[in-house]
């Protein structure tokens, strides 16, 4: 059964950019699907919702349009006594509000100047907040978040309705990172943001219902631009990397972003509920960091698991009018693990697999404490950012499986989904959303996490597709029940 919500009328322009079409072409409907098509089984003991955050933009762009700059769109499936259902619905931004109501865009993108005329958010505080990036489930709500920094959105877990926003700034806080970070096991929000003007940092816990239980401003030297944090029982990992703006351009209000190969990579590790005069500051070669697997204590010892970009500024643009646009979405992260000597401050860095994956992902339960497995997206071989497969490492073995798409079938981030009442950390399974361009329809997968190799266990046909995106996470039925009463 299906149910639309809201249905465009027109078609956006694509100018012939590559992230305006065919996998990266924006929906254009916001709908409800029930008694969807299954091929293969559902298993009886799998109940969550898998939620996908990623831009679908609303509005004919103002100027080049980036992969960044989409409208929030968070596309949910239910998974519940063996029965899937599918929603969608854009993040009602207050920008996006504003262009509704103008009934074109307003805002520019990342790649053009700001307009000092109108409000904005972001870093530079001239973007508007699209809040297409992240999502988490926190204190009973789905908060979508931007990676440029912006508000909290919260948003129904069922859904998908928004539903308003945390008022950081009325607790003293600021804004927050999309890559701000649930701990499953206390069910705290732990976050960080950045920006141009001093502090150049600041970094705060939210308490499990949702209250500022910590804020601190963090020193650092100058603007800087980072894009996740990682932590533990105890501590949490910060990072200033030497990919960020030029600072003399800045100052002329044009944000080049540039990689400063002189500087090293810093990693600042802080109690959780420490300030900044007691932040440990580890230096390790330069390199940029897009996303963590995870990290846990060892004795002495932070261990930081991440996927590390080699290439962190291309080194030349591709052809064609977007090709500057193509260069600098092509990544080549492999696993890396960093360890840091809390008693001796000396830092190492170690390969652990060569071959290139990003978005990671470990069972959620198990973030901060040490994990053997995690599941990452492999690339395809594409001029935009496509993920044809997902590889999972055990780390202890140093072994991985794959399982790929298919041709001209391309996924999601993917999300551990725990079995019911499961009892190990990849006693479960592994979900996500794939795109099948032959067929023009989206699928949602799932895949026995111990055995990914050997294909989907099911395959749930969507009645649309759905535009590549950011992040996901899987919110747990046993959660979902405790929070919400109509679950």
């Amino acid at each position: 059964m299906l149910n639309v919500i809201s249905e465009l009328s027109r078609v956006l322009d694509s100018k012939g950019n590559p992230y305006l079409e065919d996998m990266h072409t924006p929906a254009s409907r916001e709908i409800e699907a029930t008694e969807l098509e299954v091929i293969g089984e559902i298993p009886k003991d799998l109940t969550g919702v898998y939620l996908r955050n990623g831009p679908s933009q609303r509005w004919q762009p103002k100027g080049v349009y980036h992969w960044f700059d989409g409208d929030g769109m968070m596309h949910g499936v239910e998974v519940r006594d063996g029965k899937v259902s599918y929603r969608n619905r854009w993040t009602q931004t207050l920008g996006l509000k504003q262009e509704n109501e103008a009934q074109h865009s307003i805002w520019p993108g990342l790649i053009e100047r700001p307009d000092r005329s109108i409000q904005g958010w972001g870093s530079n505080g001239g973007l508007k907040d699209s809040s297409n990036t992240d999502v988490v489930l926190f204190n009973g709500k789905l908060l979508s978040m931007f990676y440029q920094c912006g508000e909290a959105y919260q948003l129904d877990p069922r859904t998908l309705e928004t539903t308003g926003k945390i008022d950081l700034k009325g607790m003293g806080a600021r804004t927050l990172s999309a890559h701000s970070m649930v701990d499953e096991n206390t069910g705290e929000l732990i976050f960080f943001d950045y920006g141009t003007t001093a502090p150049y940092m600041t970094y705060g816990v939210l308490a499990p219902n949702g209250e500022l239980a910590h804020f601190t401003p963090i020193d650092l030297p100058g603007p800087r631009l980072p894009h996740t944090l990682s932590i533990t029982e105890n501590y949490t990992i910060l990072m200033d990397l030497p990919l960020f703006w030029n600072e003399e351009l800045l100052k002329r209000d044009v944000q080049k972003v540039e990689f400063h190969h002189e500087l090293p990579s810093r990693f600042g590790v802080i109690p959780r509920y420490g300030n900044s005069d007691a932040i440990r500051w580890f230096e390790c070669d330069p390199t940029y960091i897009y996303h963590m697997v995870n990290a846990w204590e060892e004795g002495d010892e932070i261990i930081l698991d991440v996927c590390k970009t080699h290439t962190p500024e291309p080194t030349k643009s591709l052809p064609g009018p977007y090709g500057n646009l193509l260069a600098w979405l092509k990544i080549d992260p492999t696993y890396v693990r960093y360890r840091f000597n809390l008693r001796t401050g000396e830092a190492k860095e170690e390969a652990m697999h060569d071959i290139f994956t990003e978005f990671p992902v470990v069972n959620g339960r198990y973030y901060g404490r040490k994990t053997r497995f995690s599941y990452h997206v492999g690339f395809a071989d594409a001029p935009t950012t496509l993920f044809d497969s997902i590889v999972k490492y055990d780390i202890e073995q140093g072994t991985t499986s794959k399982t790929v798409f298919g041709d001209h079938r391309y996924g999601s981030e993917p999300a551990f989904a725990p079995r019911d009442n499961s009892q190990s950390e990849d006693d479960g399974y592994v979900v996500t959303l794939v795109n099948d361009l032959n067929e023009k329809r989206g699928e949602f997968q799932i895949y026995d996490a111990q055995n990914i190799e050997q294909g989907p266990l099911a395959r749930v046909i969507l009645p649309q597709p759905v535009p590549s995106g950011f992040h996901a996470c899987w919110a747990p039925g046993d959660i979902l029940q405790k929070t919400m009463a109509d679950w």
